[in-house]
């Protein structure tokens, strides 16, 4: 018996990955881009039908069997390795893989492929010709196969590095735009560490302690201003800090303001012993901005003060800061408003998981991600 001989698939459809709006198929997943993506196989099957079996235009059963095996391979190819992108874009990245997502890629393309290849000639062979499907183990069908596979893989691998080029485009874009904001935010965090008002505040905190004549707490005043300092100086050019520095510059920081400000600040640091500190670690100067926001943005009374309160939790794992939110009017220029932007910026350089803000029943809460080494 002579090998059945079935139209080639479409050399235009298979890899045309769906996700990809500059292609000639759009973006799967509505209605309208089902409908455009009908349109181009309709289209593109009519053309091969014509193109490859133009006898078939004179008789029209045979005409109709010619369309629907074309329109058959050219949608199934489309879809298995169309979504096969969308699939492997969503789990395996080619930035971060390569071989994997190479081999993966070869895998998805050739199975799904020779699946659909198989599958059509076991259906033209049932319904069309009426044979058994033995026929499709028979040297002479292994040239129909891979004939139709080898013209499948090769328009597939060009579209899959089609979606290597844009997935690198992408993570190069954005790689690109987190320095410049990183940059931003050390430079903004440093400018505002050293920031006269800052400066200015401690210096007549310090002038009140010698006029008071109390040497021994203007003393301890100077040394901490002096490691306040230090530490801003030493962590400007560091990506991470250990959590434990942070933490022992922020009670630095928080002396300063308690000396200036009294009984109008109230502060709890609820953390554990200094050992459990040491696997964790955060951007420099990242629990000051939240401890400066709460001070300058919110009023501090005598009578009714500003509640600040620093909070680990080891299993998420994660540093809380939450105030007492009165919010207080600021002369134009005192802030920014860039601080907690930057410091999110700052974290989205450095991990997948993002900084948190927001109000909770009359407090301003801010929660840090904290970091290991190996993140």
């Amino acid at each position: 018996m002579d090998p059945v001989t079935l139209p080639p698939p479409p050399v235009a459809a298979p890899g045309a990955a769906p996700q990809f709006t500059d292609g000639y198929l759009p973006v799967a997943g509505s209605r309208a881009s089902l409908w455009k993506a009908l349109r181009v196989l309709l289209l593109v099957s009519v053309v091969l039908t014509v193109v490859l079996n133009p006898g078939a235009l004179a008789d029209a059963p045979r005409l109709a069997i010619t369309f629907a095996i074309t329109f058959a391979y050219a949608a199934g190819l489309w879809s298995v390795n169309g979504f096969a992108v969308d699939w492997l874009n969503g789990h395996i990245s080619w930035a971060e893989r390569p071989v994997r997502r190479l081999l993966a890629t070869l895998a998805t393309s050739v199975g799904g492929s020779v699946a659909v290849i198989f599958l059509i000639q076991a259906g033209y062979l049932l319904l069309v010709v009426h044979q058994p499907l033995a026929l499709l183990w028979q040297p002479a069908m292994y040239g129909q196969v891979l004939v139709p596979l080898g013209i499948t893989v090769i328009i597939s691998l060009f579209n899959h590095s089609r979606s290597f080029f844009f997935q690198w485009r992408e993570a190069a874009v954005r790689a690109e735009r987190l320095e410049k904001e990183t940059a931003v935010a050390r430079l903004d965090a440093l400018r505002r560490q050293v920031d006269p008002h800052f400066l200015f505040n401690s210096l007549n905190a310090l002038t009140s302690l010698v006029e008071e004549n109390d040497p021994a707490r203007a003393v301890r005043f100077i040394r901490q201003l002096s490691q306040v300092y230090r530490y801003v100086l030493e962590s400007g050019g560091r990506e991470l800090v250990p959590l434990a520095d942070e933490l022992a510059f922020a009670e630095s920081y928080l002396f300063l303001q308690k000396t200036r400000l009294g009984n109008a600040l109230a502060v709890e640091l609820a953390l554990p012993p200094a050992a459990a500190l040491a696997p964790f670690w955060v951007p420099p100067l990242a629990l000051q901005v939240l401890l400066e926001n709460a001070v300058k943005h919110n009023t501090a009374l005598q009578a009714d003060p500003l509640r600040l309160r620093v909070t680990l939790d080891a299993g998420a794992p994660s540093l809380t800061v939450r105030n007492t939110r009165r919010p207080r009017r600021l002369a134009p220029g005192e802030a920014s408003g860039l601080g907690l932007q930057n410091l999110a910026a700052r974290y989205a350089f450095l991990t997948g998981r993002p900084l948190a803000a927001g109000e909770e029943g009359g407090e301003f809460v801010v929660t840090l991600p904290l970091l290991a080494v190996s993140d």
